[in-house]
């Protein structure tokens, strides 16, 4: 079965961390881009870091300031994001997306909502 589960989600105080967890499923790594996103209501689903393979190409959103990083773990089909000095603005439900390519096609003008498939999100909560 082909799916994305994001897990590690939860409350945390500003200035914490949090490791959120995508579990690919029916896909591997070979040839594709692997995303977070994040959404707060009423706004818009934007990116936030990429990893693709086999160019190893990765991205940040500027927002992110060098706070997140992305990793992935081949061998468990994992891709994670470690989150380090998290702030309210970051309270949304992120979600991890995955589809063919490089994570430069996308930061060169390809649709990143066009990402064919995504996992179901996981809140995250900063309090101030």
């Amino acid at each position: 079965e082909e799916r994305l589960v994001e897990s590690g989600g939860g409350l945390v105080q500003a200035g914490g961390s949090l490791r959120l967890s995508c579990k690919v499923s029916g896909f591997t790594f070979d040839d594709r881009a692997i995303a977070w996103f994040r959404q707060v209501p009423g706004m818009k689903r934007e990116a936030v870091s990429c990893i693709s393979f086999p160019d190893g190409y990765i991205y940040y959103a500027d927002f992110v300031s060098g706070r997140f990083t992305i990793a992935a773990d081949n061998q468990k089909n994992t891709v994670s994001l470690q989150m380090k000095n998290l702030k309210p603005e970051d309270t949304a439900t992120y979600y991890c997306a995955l589809d063919f390519g490089s994570c430069n096609d996308y930061e060169e003008g390809n649709d990143w909502l066009g990402m064919e498939n995504w996992g179901r999100g996981t809140l995250v909560t900063v309090s101030s």
